[in-house]
């Protein structure tokens, strides 16, 4: 039996958790565990509940939920978050991955799939709308010094992958894929996860499916 993906949903709007929560209960996979109002009752809950997802609405009074998941993740790093707004700019997006967001999609896409982004982030894919990823994949690579080894291992990197099981799919030792990892960010000049996923979406370094 497939292991139930719990979710906490976080929006500002009553009607809005309201009509997600109907979306999600036709998942059979998909339990919603809690609601918060802001960001401050979503980290509480987060704390409290620990959900294995948080779909987290971006612009919300008291804490916004970029605050939101940067002290989440940093709490609860099991939880990942996939944030909902309804702006699609390439700064916010940046600004969110940053803070450790899973998945950035909008609220209005036509092609959205709530059930299936949510369970996609929480096998631990990154997860952006069609409009999103393309934006994202639109930048070239001739100005990156990368190798295609490392340009290879950075896509696992972004998939959420670790360095053991990067290990595993390219047949290489830990230690390799851990050097390979540590020139990445040497060369682009980034000392943290967060911030090279968020680079390398930006920069079109990497393909988002």
């Amino acid at each position: 039996m497939r292991e139930q993906v719990t979710v906490l949903l976080v929006d500002d709007h009553a009607v809005v958790r309201l009509g997600f929560r109907r979306i999600l209960e036709d998942r059979d996979e998909i339990t919603v565990v809690g609601e918060a109002s802001d960001g401050i009752e979503a980290v509480q809950m987060a704390r409290m509940l620990k959900p294995m997802v948080i779909l987290m609405d971006c612009a919300m009074p008291r804490m916004d939920g970029m605050l939101a998941t940067r002290q989440i993740v940093e709490t609860c790093p099991e939880t990942r978050v996939l944030m909902l707004s309804m702006h699609s700019e390439d700064t916010l997006v940046r600004k969110a991955v940053e803070a450790g967001a899973r998945g950035y999609i909008l609220k209005n896409a036509m092609d959205l799939d709530l059930g299936s982004a949510i369970t996609r982030v929480a096998v631990g894919e990154l997860v952006l709308c069609t409009q999103l990823s393309k934006q994202a994949t639109s930048a070239k690579r001739q100005d990156c010094e990368l190798t295609e080894r490392e340009l290879e291992i950075l896509q696992w990197i972004v998939d959420g992958k670790s360095n053991k099981e990067i290990a595993a799919q390219l047949n290489l030792s830990g230690n390799t894929v851990g050097a390979h990892r540590a020139n990445i960010m040497r060369e682009l000049g980034i000392h943290k996860t967060a911030e090279l996923v968020a680079y390398a979406i930006r920069k079109g370094l990497v393909n988002i499916p």
